[in-house]
């Protein structure tokens, strides 16, 4: 099995036999840079358990769950509060992973877990392009004096592996000097989701492409458990509908981060991320 890794609650239709599987679920519960709400560290865990009460067959797809042979590794054990460790660990597990020639699915957590993910991912895949799906730019430089926060993960991407190489969907809120960065080196598209998808899937052709989705990118009408809501942003239909567009595209990694239940009322946040994951798996 994987190292650092504590099998927990499996995600819905998961297998046993690590050998079998396509693809592998991890959970990253890590939120130790939030910078408003914390309790993150709980979605992996609750998007698992919610997961038994949406069906495993997409009517959207028609495509079923029972087709395919993914498996749910559990959590990733973090020394809480100690962030390069954890990265390390985070790292390495992806890396084990891709080694092994399965799918990462990442379960956050905050949202700079998606660093060390895409780092082993490039690093196996290069020329990787990664699609970034958010109500936040996370291109600062720093943030309270510290680099390594959720709202400089993009920022750390964009820099390892280009900024041509980043796209950012439905970004709605953001620092001047953000903005302005993105404006010199990344591909961002203020507000909107489906439009300017359907325009870049076209582009990337059979590249490898990185999915990151955090759940903000979603108003929070719809998806209130998370740790920075922002007003405005796409419906939960819209977001079912991007991911149904990168099908067929090639994808080598996929996160979903920032569900918070601690602030999900009826757990609608933690249902639709399930939801989105089990479109994800069918589609990827």
């Amino acid at each position: 099995m994987l190292p650092y890794t504590e099998r927990s609650l499996g995600f819905m239709g998961s297998i046993e036999d690590y050998s079998r599987a396509d693809a592998a679920i991890v959970g990253l519960p890590m939120d130790y840079t939030v910078s408003f709400r914390p309790g993150t560290r709980m979605g992996p865990h609750h998007i698992r358990t919610v997961s038994v009460g949406i069906e495993e067959y997409s009517v959207y797809l028609g495509r079923d769950l029972a087709d395919k042979k993914y498996i749910d590794c559990g959590d990733v054990e973090l020394p809480f509060g100690n962030v390069p460790e954890s990265l390390n660990r985070i790292e390495t597990v992806t890396a084990s992973i891709l080694a092994d020639g399965k799918l990462p699915l990442m379960l956050g957590g905050e949202h700079l877990v998606s660093y060390p993910v895409i780092k082993a991912v490039a690093k196996e895949h290069p020329g990787l392009a990664v699609l970034h799906f958010d109500a936040h730019a996370d291109l600062r430089t720093d943030y309270l004096g510290e680099s390594l926060s959720h709202a400089t993960v993009m920022r750390k991407v964009a820099e390892l592996i280009g900024g041509s190489n980043l796209f950012q969907f439905g970004i709605r809120s953001g620092t001047r000097d953000e903005f302005t960065y993105a404006r010199e080196h990344t591909n961002l598209f203020v507000d909107k989701v489906l439009e300017p998808l359907q325009e870049v899937r076209l582009q990337l052709g059979k590249r490898p492409v990185y999915v990151s989705l955090d759940i903000d990118v979603v108003d929070p009408a719809y998806a209130p458990g998370t740790g920075t809501p922002e007003p405005g942003g796409c419906s939960a239909v819209e977001i079912l509908r991007a991911i149904h567009l990168l099908d067929g595209l090639n994808i080598v990694g996929f996160d979903l981060v920032e569900v918070s239940p601690v602030y999900d009322q009826n757990d609608r946040t933690s249902l639709l991320a399930a939801k989105i994951v089990r479109e994800a798996i069918l589609c990827f």
